[in-house]
């Protein structure tokens, strides 16, 4: 199969990789013509280092030559950047194959889910071309082909599993949901909650409280994901749970590695710098605080790290006023 990878970060560059492997023609874009130059001729990903990508693997910056033929377009980007990129997609004439989604975020002021963004741009017409990937799943580990398991999801059930056949290998395991909404909320908000467990760390506070923080994180996911009508049983899962735990636990986590950097004093800017790719939680953080407040739902843990994001709140009195709030029946 003929297949387009939009985004030439790590994760992008790890599957499209894992993709030529199996034998696909794949032809990865980024719009940084200096950095495809470089990564066609080292075959190596600044932050992927000792990894070389697989030989087949075609690297480009011109979008146009990438999408001719394309049999399956694959997207990692950014929640950010998504809309405009599929906006340049379709105006260089659009594609009729279909897309995967494999990025994680809530787009900001519609709170739409990033499938939902595609089929915005691309017109509801796509709807059964649709799908994503998600799960606990850093790209430093895959590409070691440490053993790793997602999720895949789509609006119509055979692309669902024609995306877990072509995208599963013996060490990359992918389970089909049809729960496309739930998939891709639970992805999203993870983050929010991982910069939340990153402060905790930081502040020097222990493995109690990061517990805490995980629990009632996922209690708000699971409160929120209402609101997207997914099914919340989904949040359980690989793309919910999983998710977060890895996304929480681990320090190749940008956003618990951003959160931990708030911690020791850096500001929200110097963090974003010093990690060097882009923190998907700070964008998400104000979709997900958006959504909140339309919806009259109380997100303590999301508001705490929305105020000391974009309100200067101190993280030691955001932990202070967690720790006030009203004690309430615990209800799962």
């Amino acid at each position: 199969m003929k297949i387009t990878y939009l985004g030439a970060g790590s994760w992008g560059f790890c599957l499209a990789s894992l993709l030529a492997s199996k034998g696909h023609e794949v032809t990865l874009w980024t719009s940084d013509n200096d950095f495809a130059k470089a990564l066609q001729k080292k075959r190596e990903h600044p932050k992927l280092p000792k990894f070389k990508a697989d030989e087949k693997l075609v690297i480009t910056s011109n979008l146009k030559e990438a999408l001719q033929g394309a049999e399956m377009l694959v997207e990692s980007v950014t929640s950010m950047g998504i809309r405009p990129v599929f906006e340049q997609v379709l105006a260089l004439g659009g594609v009729t194959c279909p897309i995967v989604i494999t990025s994680k975020g809530i787009e900001q002021n519609s709170g739409l889910l990033l499938p939902e963004v595609v089929l915005q741009v691309m017109g509801e017409s796509f709807r059964k071309k649709v799908g994503c990937i998600s799960g606990p799943s850093h790209a430093e580990e895959v590409v070691q082909k440490v053993p790793t398991s997602v999720v895949c999801a789509a609006y119509d059930t055979d692309l669902m599993l024609k995306i877990g056949e072509i995208f599963s290998t013996p060490y990359f395991r992918v389970y089909p949901n049809s729960d496309i909404n739930g998939v891709a909320f639970g992805g999203a908000m993870k983050n929010v909650i991982a910069i939340a467990c990153g402060i905790s760390d930081g502040l020097g506070f222990g493995d109690n409280t990061k517990a805490a923080l995980m629990t009632r994180g996922l209690h708000e996911m699971r409160k929120l994901s209402g609101v997207k009508k997914c099914n919340p049983e989904t949040l359980n899962g690989l793309s919910g749970m999983g998710d977060l735990c890895v996304t929480c636990l681990s320090k190749l986590s940008r956003n618990y590695s951003f959160g931990h950097l708030l911690a020791d004093g850096m500001d929200a800017q110097s963090a974003k710098e010093k990690i060097g790719m882009v923190v998907e939680g700070v964008y998400t953080c104000v979709s997900v605080y958006q959504l909140g407040q339309k919806a009259g739902i109380e997100l303590p843990i999301t508001q705490a790290v929305y105020a000391i994001l974009y309100e200067n709140l101190d993280p030691r009195d955001a932990v202070k006023n967690l720790l006030q709030r009203a004690i309430k029946e615990e209800r799962l």
